[in-house]
């Protein structure tokens, strides 16, 4: 989206804005007077951050889809189950909704964050594939919905806590709940570290150029 003519961002101006506050102040101001923080035009190692949270987060996402979320022991069994079988389980003893709500949590919402982080940084570097409007948008709900990915390690946690039965039958989180509470956190990170005015840099040409003929801020 462009701004109509005549009319010049703040970056244009000579300001910066507080991405804590928003206040913004003068270029070149250290800390903002409002709030203390780090001022900053652009923070130039956002996509190399996003890109390294991602990778970590990825490789920690791995693991927790093979190894089993939860073990179930009694007297006569052991159970182990990684998240797609548990919920298949579920799904198979007629709880549908809570099936579909860990494989929303634990599945779809993880796989979409990459997808969706991945292509925000791709575009940036690229050139938009769709309207700043929209992506901004989607980092927005990125960075909403990461708090509620732990849904799928709060339950493990409570039913550890819940079904201690001594002799009878013990519940205890396998080893992808650790890979699967660090895969949240550091795609978290990978959001966080995201500088969301690149989205509108990228559709300006305000990012740097490749080539003389690309405009530089």
């Amino acid at each position: 989206m462009d701004l109509p003519e005549g009319v010049n961002t703040a970056r244009e101006q000579g300001l910066v804005g507080c991405t804590r506050c928003t206040r913004p102040s003068p270029a070149g101001t250290a800390r903002c007077p409002r709030c203390g923080s780090r001022l900053q035009s652009r923070d130039a190692m956002s996509l190399q951050k996003v890109w390294a949270w991602w990778l970590v987060g990825l490789a920690c996402y791995i693991p927790a889809n093979i190894y089993p979320m939860l073990e179930t022991r009694t007297l006569v069994s052991t159970q182990s189950d990684t998240i797609v079988g548990g919920a298949v389980d579920l799904a198979r003893h007629g709880n549908w909704g809570v099936a579909a709500i860990i494989l929303i949590a634990s599945v779809l919402i993880p796989v979409g964050k990459f997808v969706v982080l991945a292509g925000l940084a791709i575009g940036v570097r690229r050139g938009p594939q769709i309207s700043e409007a929209w992506r901004h948008r989607l980092y927005e709900v990125v960075e909403y919905i990461g708090r509620w990915s732990m849904i799928d390690v709060f339950v493990v946690a409570i039913l550890s806590a819940l079904v201690q039965l001594q002799a009878l039958a013990t519940i205890t989180p396998g080893r992808a709940s650790l890979f699967f509470a660090l895969s949240v956190i550091f795609t978290m990170l990978s959001a966080q570290s995201f500088d969301s005015r690149l989205i509108w840099d990228s559709a300006e040409g305000a990012r740097p150029a490749r080539n003389p003929k690309e405009r530089i801020a």
